[in-house]
């Protein structure tokens, strides 16, 4: 596996910040966004909800009781009281026990936990998506903090250029086109700057967006652990381990017990059904006839309930049908993620392994760049350079710079989202254990057998955390150690990918 033999200036420019206690690392990034973020606490509670449908759909198997009560008054009375009393109170108590339902509470718990299993495959899949544009956010302030502070030296270069190029044309050394060229060459370095500044601006908020707080001294990441020689074990790895080709295939499973569901409508349904009623005519039965009776009276009723479907207009064909249909598109949805999936994994791969090409060029350019820059001014201070040549060189080492911090920038964030697409970037995998992580079976053991129906968890609360009181971002760095233009930007520093690397 190739190596970046120097992490660029990505870390390189970060070391060169003063970085006070208050620094944050990627871990401690990533800790926020798992513990806070309003997409996967989100996704947590639609987990939750998920679970549900296992003690719904067992509940339609599970013996019930129901109780009803009525008080009648007769506006108009006949006059027959015997056969007509005045007022009546009824109240009457049946349970009900489910003895076949033609497989449809069975088929319908089976699907009710492959959905979990589903659930619980999604919100692997938001936790992973979620670590990758953590690191993506983390990167880009990083980046962004390095292109500022480059952007802000060459503007500082060009200000001191420009100052000794209107001395030395007030002694006649150089024409009026040098004072311009260098006027114009600062012009552009502080649109450039103003550019960068708002980019950072804007990666920065970002970066709040995911996390929850403001970005504070970000420190160069850790290395990133062993990744793949070639695409095709990166796509095997991702064929059997990637959350959302899990969770898609599960979803898939269960339209298959759905259609069991739906034929199950056609099979005979049979309950026992137990009774007891109560009724009072309130002293109105036979009143006024002189004739003593009772006015109350109870009877208990036991049986069995037949449900035989003959003809339901073509409802349960429809269902089944709708159920065939659905589970054909779970089918064909599998198959367009399987794709993606491979898409996914390939593209990272080739992502990561271009910006490891791209840091080795980059590397090679800063040294020559830093080596022309200094000829340049050699010559240009015995006459054989112009000041446009000695501009143009440190535009030149500017760009390559920026294309070094650029470089490593995209290539971790490409090794991270190879290591997602694999399936090996979600808490666990990363070693986020300061405190407990979220285990979704615990709620689904909590109410998989609950038979209460006064069991309400109650009144939610908000769990992510709002940023309205965070404070707005500006462009403010650290001030580089350096005076000038680097010369040693490629020193040594992590590489990208470690094999004793732990993760952040």
């Amino acid at each position: 596996m190739g190596r970046a033999g120097r992490m660029p200036l990505l870390a390189g420019a970060a070391a060169l910040l003063a970085v006070p206690a208050s620094a944050e690392t990627l871990r401690e990034a990533l800790l926020k966004a798992y513990r806070t973020n309003p997409t996967i606490t989100g996704q947590r509670a639609a987990l939750r909800a998920t679970d549900e449908g296992v003690p719904i759909a067992r509940a339609d198997g599970i013996p019930s009781i129901s109780a009803n009560g009525g008080l009648a008054n007769n506006l108009v009375p006949s006059a027959n009281t015997l056969a007509s009393p005045q007022r009546q109170a009824t109240t009457n108590t049946q349970l009900t026990v489910p003895i076949y339902q033609g497989g449809a509470v069975r088929g319908a718990v089976r699907a009710a936990r492959t959905r979990v299993e589903a659930g619980r495959a999604t919100l692997r899949g938001t936790e992973s998506d979620l670590f990758t544009t953590t690191v993506g956010v983390y990167m880009d302030v990083i980046r962004d903090q390095a292109v500022v502070g480059l952007n802000r030296q060459n503007v500082h270069v060009l200000d001191v250029n420009l100052l000794a190029s209107r001395d030395r044309f007030r002694v006649g050394e150089l024409t009026r086109t040098d004072v311009s060229q260098s006027e114009a060459r600062l012009a552009l370095a502080r649109a450039q700057l103003d550019s960068a500044e708002a980019q950072l601006i804007t990666s920065r908020e970002n970066y709040i967006r995911i996390v929850g707080s403001p970005p504070v001294d970000l420190q160069p990441p850790p290395p990133l652990p062993p990744l793949p020689s070639a695409p095709r074990p990166a796509v095997d790895q991702a064929l059997q381990d990637n959350p959302a080709l899990l969770a898609a295939a599960k979803e898939r499973d269960a339209t298959r017990f759905d259609v069991a569901v739906a034929r199950s409508g056609r099979l005979p349904k049979l309950s026992v059904v137990v009774g007891g009623n109560y009724y009072n005519y309130l002293g109105s039965l036979g009143s006024g006839t002189g004739v003593q009776v009772g006015q109350t009276g109870t009877s208990v009723t036991a049986g069995l309930a037949v449900t035989v479907p003959l003809f339901q207009g073509g409802r349960i064909s429809a269902q089944v049908r709708r159920a065939e249909a659905l589970r054909s598109q779970s089918i064909e949805a599998a198959t367009g993620t399987e794709r993606a999936v491979v898409a996914q994994t390939r593209s990272a791969y080739a992502e990561w392994r271009s910006s490891q090409r791209v840091i080795a060029s980059a590397e090679k350019a800063v040294d020559a760049n830093t080596m022309s820059l200094k000829g340049v001014r050699a010559e240009n201070s015995v006459g054989n350079r112009t000041i446009l040549d000695i501009l143009n060189a440190e535009q030149e080492l500017l760009n390559s710079q920026v294309t070094l911090a650029t470089a490593g920038h995209d290539a971790y964030i490409a090794g991270f989202a190879l290591l997602a697409a694999m399936g090996r970037a979600e808490a666990r995998d990363l070693g986020l254990d300061a405190g407990p992580l979220y285990d979704p079976t615990v709620n689904y053991n909590r109410v998989r057998h609950r038979l209460s129906d006064y069991g309400d968890d109650g009144e939610p609360g908000r769990i992510a955390t709002s940023t309205v009181a965070t404070p707005e971002q500006d462009a403010t760095t650290p001030a580089m150690q350096d005076s000038i233009l680097r010369t040693d930007v490629g020193a040594a520093a992590p590489e990208t990918t470690s094999a004793d690397a732990p993760m952040p």
